[in-house]
């Protein structure tokens, strides 16, 4: 098939879903399709797969977002794609893949994003896409996201499809864990938190700083977002020899394979690629309902899936189960244990189904006409 990844950043240190993205890509191509990854800005190259850089210059997000989708309908217009699948709102496509969960419910999530212009515009052409004639199939990462896409669009029900997040088990493979230790300092001894996240805010960081407490774990924060206010916050609380800022990463393996367990009491999470991960290297789990991620999970056998991302009581107490050893051991047999469920061929085999399916979709669409 000739196929079109659409997505704003294609740069695998940005986020999840870019790191997805690329992963889908390759994939794809290794599968004998032809892929063009179309986006603003990239990462690496990848072996076989087309890269169609959208010019998108511009003194605001919401201008530069306009002229992505501007350019893209252009090269849409004069491309002959059998599927267009977009992890952001655009004007037309075959696939919605929404990672970071619907636009629309966002706006009412969060009253603050009502006053982003660039957030209001995503919202806004995700309803004219999802509203219109020709309704994409929209792909659900988890129960969690499915549930709040049908509260936004009931009449879009017959178009969701669930197709839970996954994870590359060759690249997530356990092995030893010394070097990124070395790295920072940290005593080989030392019970480590991991903490993965582009946004510190919704992730909860703030909490997890506030849980960690004079005798908890070492907190190794790997993120491009801004680290200040939180080291602020670590010096409040006194722990500031327990934090340590990181930076950003391409390869997040070898921070996992570093560490003990991993924590992120985030407030939204559609399915959160970082705790799968997590999950297949072994790392037991601390998260919140609020996360669709968790749906793999067993509350008190893989980790721990906290109600209220904001209760630091709860999750100081997860923590303290976390430095048992004992625990933590027979937590990272269950976690390990999970590894077959998170295959990403098997992710990618279900999603060419899919594509057929839409394929067959749009010619019986056209047979009609």
């Amino acid at each position: 098939m000739q196929i079109a990844l659409v997505i704003f950043r294609a740069d695998p240190e940005h986020g999840g879903a870019e790191r997805y993205t690329a992963d889908l890509a390759a994939a794809l191509q290794r599968r004998g399709h032809s892929v063009d990854l179309i986006a603003s800005r990239f990462g690496s190259r990848i072996d076989g797969v087309n890269f169609i850089e959208l010019k998108c210059t511009s003194a605001t997000r919401l201008g530069a977002y306009r002229a992505f989708l501007w350019q893209l309908d252009e090269q849409l217009a004069r491309s002959s794609y059998d599927i267009v699948h977009a992890m952001l709102p655009v004007t037309n496509c075959d696939i919605y893949h929404p990672h970071a969960g619907l636009a629309s419910e966002a706006m009412e999530r969060k009253w603050t994003n009502r006053l982003n212009f660039k957030r209001r515009e995503f919202a806004r052409v995700e309803r004219q896409l999802l509203d219109g004639p020709t309704k994409p199939i929209v792909l659900c990462l988890s129960d969690y996201v499915a549930k709040l896409a049908l509260e936004q669009y009931p009449d879009a029900k017959s178009q969701l499809v669930n197709l839970f997040n996954a994870v590359d088990l060759e690249r997530f493979n356990p092995n030893g864990r010394l070097p990124i230790r070395k790295q920072f300092g940290i005593d080989a001894g030392a019970v480590v938190a991991l903490m993965i996240a582009q946004d510190f805010q919704r992730k909860g960081l703030a909490t997890a700083i506030e849980a960690i407490g004079s005798t908890g774990p070492i907190l190794l924060v790997v993120g491009r977002d801004d680290f200040r206010p939180y080291a602020a916050l670590a010096k409040k609380s006194g722990v500031t020899d327990r934090v340590i800022f990181a930076g950003s990463t391409d390869t997040p393996e070898d921070f996992y394979s570093s560490a003990d367990f991993f924590v992120l009491p985030t407030r939204h999470d559609p399915c959160s690629l970082v705790v799968l991960e997590s999950l297949a290297m072994g790392l037991p789990v601390i998260s919140t309902v609020f996360n669709g991620a968790c749906e793999i999970m067993e509350n008190g056998r893989h980790g721990f899936v906290l109600n209220d991302p904001s209760d630091v009581g709860a999750l100081a107490e997860a923590m303290r189960k976390m430095m048992d050893a004992g625990f933590r051991k027979s937590a990272r047999e269950a976690c390990l244990a999970l590894r077959p469920k998170l295959s990403f061929d098997t992710h990618v085999a279900r999603l060419e189904e899919i594509y057929l399916s839409r394929v067959a979709q749009k010619s019986a669409a056209r047979a009609k006409e």
